[in-house]
C-alpha cells in the first residue's frame, strides 16, 4: 500500500478526493472511538439471536413465514424525523423525505436507498434514521423503496421494485422537484447489492449519477476469503444466517448469476458502474468481497474502510461514530460532483 495512502484521513469526500481515489483509513482517535463503539454493539447484541433469525427463513423457504414476519416486525419501529425534514408516502412502497427548508429554490438531488437485512427483512422504516440525515442536510432528498422481500419473493422481484423506482423518480423529476440529471443510488449490505445491480440493469443505464454503498453483497454465496473465515462468527452478521439470506434471495436461480452476484460481473460490464463511493466495515465478513469489488471498478470508485467497525452501523443504532462520519460522507460525495 502507497505511502499516499498511509496519510489520507478520513474528514470529507472532497478531502479524500483530492487525496485519493481508492482507499481511506480513518484518524487513531477515529478508530478508538470506533473501536470501542462497535465492541459494546457487539456485546449488546442478543446471544443466538442470528441463529433464530436464521432459522426463522429456513421456515419461510419452506413455506412457514410466522416466525421471519416477527422477525420483520422487531425492525420496523417508525423513525423519529428531525426537525427540518418531512416524509411523503408517494405509493404504498415509496417514502420521500425532504428538507423542509431548502438551501434554494432549484430542484435537488435525489438518493434513492435500499435497505439492508438479507433480502428477507428491513422496510422503510429500518433505513429512516439514515435517510433522514441525509435530507436533514437541506441540500438533497431521499427516496426509500420498501421492495420485496424473499423468500416469498426470490430474485429478481426485489430487484424489479428497485429499477421500477428509479424509473419512478425519473418520470416524475418534475413533480418532485428534483434534478433528474443528479439521481445516486444506494444500500447497505443487500441494499448495497441491489443498488449495484440496478445501475448494471439495462433499464437503469444513464439515468444513475453515483452509487453509494455500505458494506455490499457483492457475492451472494460464501467467498471462503479471508475476512468470511475470520468475522464469520460473532461480528455482527454471521456466515450461518448469511448462507441463509443467500439461498433465500436466490431461489432457484443460480447463485453465481452476475445480476445476484454483481461481484462476478467481468470488466466490460462492469464499464456501467457510474462513479461510486463505498464504505467498508473492516471486521466483516464481507469486506474482502467488497475490496475486490472496488478493484475490479477501478478508478471509478472511491473505497473507505472504518477498519474496527462491524456490520450493521447504518441501519442498527449503537455504532454512532461510524454513523455519523457515513452520513457526511455520504453527502459530501454526492453534492461533489
Amino acid at each position: 500500500m502507497s505511502a499516499v495512502v498511509a496519510v489520507c484521513r478520513i474528514v470529507t469526500a472532497a478531502v479524500l478526493l483530492s487525496c485519493f481515489s481508492g482507499y481511506a483509513y480513518a484518524q487513531d482517535s477515529d478508530k478508538e472511538s470506533m473501536r470501542m463503539q462497535a465492541d459494546r454493539f457487539l456485546e449488546g447484541m442478543p446471544s443466538g439471536m442470528q441463529q433464530r433469525q436464521a432459522a426463522a427463513i429456513r421456515n419461510a423457504i419452506a413455506g412457514d413465514s410466522r416466525d421471519l414476519q416477527s422477525v420483520r416486525n422487531s425492525r420496523n419501529a417508525v423513525p423519529q424525523l428531525s426537525d427540518n425534514v418531512r416524509t411523503v408516502m408517494l405509493t404504498p412502497s415509496l417514502r420521500l423525505y425532504e428538507p423542509i427548508v431548502c438551501s434554494d429554490s432549484k430542484q435537488l438531488p435525489l438518493l434513492i436507498y435500499f435497505h439492508g437485512g438479507g433480502w428477507t427483512f428491513g422496510s422503510l422504516n429500518s433505513c429512516g434514521r439514515f435517510c433522514d440525515a441525509m435530507a436533514a442536510s437541506g441540500k438533497m432528498k431521499v427516496l426509500a423503496v420498501d421492495y420485496r422481500l424473499a423468500p416469498e419473493h426470490p430474485f429478481p422481484k426485489g430487484l424489479d421494485d428497485c429499477v421500477d423506482a428509479i424509473e419512478y423518480a425519473v418520470r416524475n423529476s418534475n413533480r418532485l422537484n428534483i434534478d433528474p440529471a443528479h439521481i445516486s443510488v444506494g444500500g447497505d449490505s443487500s441494499g448495497g447489492n441491489l443498488a449495484i445491480a440496478s445501475a448494471l440493469s439495462d433499464r437503469c443505464v444513464g439515468m444513475i449519477e453515483s452509487l453509494v454503498l455500505f458494506y455490499p453483497v457483492t457475492k451472494a454465496f460464501a467467498d471462503n476469503s479471508l475476512s468470511w473465515k475470520k468475522y464469520g462468527e460473532g461480528y455482527g452478521l454471521d456466515a450461518e444466517i448469511m448462507d441463509v439470506f443467500n439461498r433465500a434471495y436466490a431461489g432457484d436461480v443460480d447463485p453465481y448469476d452476475e445480476r445476484i452476484s454483481v461481484g462476478m460481473c467481468d470488466s466490460k460490464m462492469l464499464e456501467r458502474i457510474p462513479r461510486t463511493l463505498l464504505v467498508a466495515a473492516g471486521r466483516d465478513i464481507l469486506c474482502d468481497q467488497g475490496k475486490e469489488f472496488a478493484a475490479k471498478v477501478g478508478s471509478r470508485i472511491m473505497r473507505i474502510e472504518f477498519p474496527d467497525a462491524v456490520h450493521l452501523f447504518i441501519t442498527v443504532p449503537g455504532q454512532d461514530k461510524a454513523f455519523g462520519e457515513s452520513v457526511s460522507l455520504a453527502t459530501d460525495f454526492i453534492l461533489n460532483r
